[in-house]
């Protein structure tokens, strides 16, 4: 005789407000409610106190003259251009200026993080010396440092720093010849970018051939020689199609040239400093996250020091380095909005400090440089993210 199961009673459904699910599902719902309410209640009263005021919004503005001149410019700039093409001016400014900051502070910091591990007393504490006075200070000062105790206290026109009566610096800059190129210098990139792809490809030829036979090529060296040797080789043949204008003083100035101006030096030179110690301290704790048996098997093969770390410490150290450099570059693109401190004229100083002050346009001249900072940053992470993988070590 078979028993049937029990049907078991089903109770009735609890109310609502005991529900958990929906008691969830109506806290989300009244928020989203809460922050549509507040972001219109923001844009209504920017509106209507706008409107109060006779400003008119919109972008219309960066086709109006700017009526300003900026004292460096890598495009044509006078003070007829439009405020759209200030914008553009301090774009590259800034962009400039963090390139070149980056590149320097990455090769001080790479170098004095692998002297501060020297067994050479005297170079370990200078390292350390280094790191620590300019960690320590802050970056305004630094720049402060650079600009009115360095450069501002530099001689007159007149009685210029040479360098073999080509290069100059004194309170207004440094002045380089610049060179003017003629008809056929244009093979010249061109025999450069050859060199380049024909050295990377010797670089991939070489790293297979070794795995595949343990013979190596000195493929550095001869991708050096290719790079520099290709590009003269190109430029002799070509009867070198460039002259040199070199900077004379006419007055109580220097004309022709390039001058760099004491504003650009300071900020490149803090920045460059002051983000290489923490480089520095990066590329530090990168190395000697390396466990000791590795480059003690390097040693037990005989291998040189500048082997050792070059083919052995160096590329596993990247998987740890590279997470907070790509911090320590970010820092650097943001820092040098700064630069609005000695009067550099970057985006922050030539668009979000004059044009704003000149228009009146305060959410479209800040929403357009907050908007240039972050595509920058994510520009930057986006590259870094896909090197980190590249270096990675890639488990079986």
């Amino acid at each position: 005789m078979s028993v049937r199961p029990k049907a078991q009673s089903v109770g009735p459904k609890p109310p609502f407000w005991r529900d958990r699910a929906k008691r969830a599902l109506l806290f989300q719902a009244l928020l989203i409610a809460a922050v549509a309410a507040f972001l219109l209640y923001i844009v209504g009263n920017t509106q209507a106190n706008l409107a109060a005021r006779g400003i008119t919004t919109g972008f219309g503005f960066l086709t109006n003259t700017a009526g300003f001149g900026i004292v460096q410019s890598l495009i044509e700039y006078s003070s007829q251009s439009t405020y759209g093409r200030t914008f553009v001016v301090g774009l590259l400014n800034t962009l400039v200026v963090s390139a070149l900051g980056i590149l320097a502070a990455t090769l001080i910091g790479f170098v004095v993080g692998i002297a501060r591990l020297s067994p050479n007393w005297l170079i370990a504490r200078l390292a350390s010396g280094y790191i620590e006075i300019f960690r320590n200070i802050p970056l305004l000062l630094q720049i402060f440092f650079w600009y009115f105790a360095v450069l501002r206290a530099m001689p007159s026109p007149r009685d210029s720093l040479s360098l073999g009566e080509a290069v100059f610096l004194n309170v207004r800059g440094l002045s380089l010849p610049q060179p003017l190129f003629e008809s056929g210098f244009g093979l010249i990139p061109l025999a450069f970018g050859v060199a380049v792809v024909a050295s990377v490809g010797l670089m991939i030829w070489n790293k297979r051939r070794q795995e595949a036979t343990g013979k190596r090529l000195p493929a550095g060296w001869i991708s050096l020689g290719l790079i520099i040797g290709l590009p003269l080789l190109v430029l002799v043949a070509t009867g070198v199609p460039v002259t040199w204008d070199v900077p004379e003083l006419r007055g109580f100035n220097f004309r022709g040239g390039i001058t760099v101006i004491p504003e650009f030096l300071a900020l490149w030179l803090a920045l460059s400093i002051y983000t290489a110690s923490f480089i520095a301290e990066i590329v530090r704790s990168g190395i000697q996250a390396i466990p000791h048996g590795q480059t003690e098997a390097a040693q037990a093969l005989s291998l040189p020091r500048n082997l050792v770390l070059r083919l052995v410490v160096v590329p596993q150290a990247l998987r740890v380095i590279i997470p907070p450099l790509t911090s320590q570059y970010l820092n650097l693109i943001k820092n040098s909005s700064l630069a609005t401190a000695i009067g550099y004229p970057d985006l922050v100083s030539v668009f979000a400090g004059t044009t704003l002050n000149q228009t009146g346009q305060a959410i479209e001249v800040i929403a357009m440089t907050m908007a240039v900072y972050l595509t920058i940053s994510l520009l930057v992470s986006m590259f870094m993210n896909w090197f980190n993988a590249r270096v990675a070590l890639v488990e079986r």
